[in-house]
């Protein structure tokens, strides 16, 4: 009997976005996949083959790249960054738009012009994306890497520019900072491990069914 099919989706935002697509594609999560303060982290479907995994945004990529997974819900930020070559993305979900921006204190931005900049400090999850963004610049870039609580870079000295998801825009502005600079905007896409897609068959008409969810 054949292993199940494994689709990698991420925690918060992004997944309340993608249960709508999931059950246009058919495929309906057992109850407990709803509860946020379920600890479990493998959950059945109402298609005994496939399986869903709930872990990190960045972990998906990671998941499907190593076959861990074979299908997955990830940003383009994520793709991006790590840039695996393991990795398929066939279909834009869609979901999840927001943007990968450089932000900064808003009274240093009063004064700063970003067209000035030779040598940047940032703080970011983003070190790769963020590096050859400002090489394309002819901008020196010094990255602190950091897995959250980027807007504290600023205001405790670490850095004094971060390079940082946004969406509205309010978590920088509760925190004193503006965005100076865009990077790149980010959506959501389906991703599949390439060697997967070339010996299971049955991802075919899964991706499809994904593409008719966006389109329908």
């Amino acid at each position: 009997m054949a292993q199940p099919i494994v689709i990698a989706v991420p925690k918060g935002r992004i997944l309340a976005e993608a249960a709508p697509l999931l059950a246009r594609a058919g495929i309906e999560p057992e109850a407990a996949f709803a509860d946020e303060d379920s600890r479990a982290l493998r959950f059945a479907t109402s298609d005994a083959g496939i399986d869903l995994i709930r872990v990190r945004a960045f972990d998906v990529a990671t998941f499907v790249a190593h076959g861990a997974a074979q299908l997955g819900i990830v940003g383009s930020d994520v793709l991006a960054e790590f840039d695996y070559p393991e990795l398929y993305a066939p279909v834009d979900l869609g979901i999840g738009h927001c943007r990968l921006s450089v932000a900064e204190p808003a009274e240093l931005a009063a004064t700063d012009d970003p067209r000035g900049w030779s040598h940047v400090r940032v703080a970011t999850k983003y070190p790769y994306l963020t590096q050859r963004h400002f090489e394309a610049r002819g901008v020196q870039a010094e990255c602190v890497k950091l897995n959250g609580a980027m807007e504290l870079a600023p205001t405790l000295g670490l850095a004094p520019r971060i390079v940082d998801l946004v969406s509205s825009g309010r978590t920088l502005k509760e925190n004193g900072l503006v965005e100076v600079e865009r990077i790149m905007d980010v959506t959501s896409r389906l991703i599949v491990n390439r060697a997967a897609f070339k010996t299971r068959p049955e991802l075919v008409p899964l991706v499809d069914a994904f593409r008719r969810a966006v389109t329908g």
